[in-house]
């Protein structure tokens, strides 16, 4: 895997990743030349006992633009740059310029509920500088580098100890909430860890302390017995449909 760093004019960072030598000369591209200056925060719900995000600024993202606006496609004039570069590489990853967190996040507003600043990532993934892919169709190579790339960026975000959990994930479809048809995907880097892992690792947890073994091998000795839910299996990996 091959990477490339560079910084957008509005100051966000702009890696590239590829399976071949990049060139050094690409210039980062950005929509706009101003610094992002979310501010988003945090509120914790008293009913579900959770931290939910608000960030208004994400009223003003790009929502669904023709194909000739796209803003995840490679740049053709300068006169109109999008998010990355022309050039021969495979994935793009920068930092969204509508974010629901920022590390830069700061003074939550006072409310009658706890409040903090969203001090988190969120990081765009374009899969592929071809707006007429998805993520389905791409070569195991093509596919075999994006995990290469979700495992780098969760090793870097990681690393801040602001950091608390990092959650890769793609996004397609108008039902989640995708403004943008172009095959991407985001990471969130939260603060804290959220309810669905949190509650996860602790069943984890209990489960060694009660067996001494991992409740995930032990799992995947139960379906590779059952044998009705493989989806796939060789010496390394198994999928498998959840019981």
């Amino acid at each position: 895997m091959y990477s490339h760093q560079l910084l957008k004019p509005d100051g966000r960072p702009l890696t590239l990743y590829s399976r071949y030598p990049i060139d050094g000369e690409i210039v980062a591209p950005s929509p706009s030349n101003q610094p992002v200056q979310a501010n988003p925060h945090l509120r914790w719900h008293p009913l579900r006992g959770e931290w939910v995000a608000y960030a208004a600024h994400r009223q003003a993202r790009t929502f669904m633009p023709p194909p000739e606006y796209n803003p995840l496609a490679p740049t053709k004039d300068p006169q109109f740059p999008t998010e990355i570069p022309q050039g021969k590489y495979d994935i793009a990853v920068f930092d969204n310029r509508f974010p629901s967190m920022a590390l830069t996040a700061h003074d939550p507003p006072d409310c009658i509920v706890p409040t903090m600043p969203a001090n988190g990532v969120c990081e765009v993934v374009v899969f592929t500088q071809n707006s007429q892919l998805t993520l389905g169709v791409l070569e195991l190579e093509h596919l075999d580098l994006l995990l290469q790339v979700w495992g780098d960026r969760t090793r870097i975000l990681g690393a801040n100890p602001q950091i608390q959990y990092v959650l890769p994930f793609e996004n397609k479809g108008v039902e989640v909430g995708v403004t943008l048809h172009h095959p991407h995907g985001q990471i969130y880097a939260y603060p804290f860890i959220p309810p669905v892992p949190a509650r996860m690792l602790e069943q984890q947890q209990a489960y060694y302390q009660e067996h001494q073994r991992g409740i995930l091998a032990d799992l995947i000795q139960q379906e590779i017995k059952d044998n009705q839910r493989i989806i796939y299996q060789d010496d390394h990996a198994i999928a498998f449909v959840p019981v």
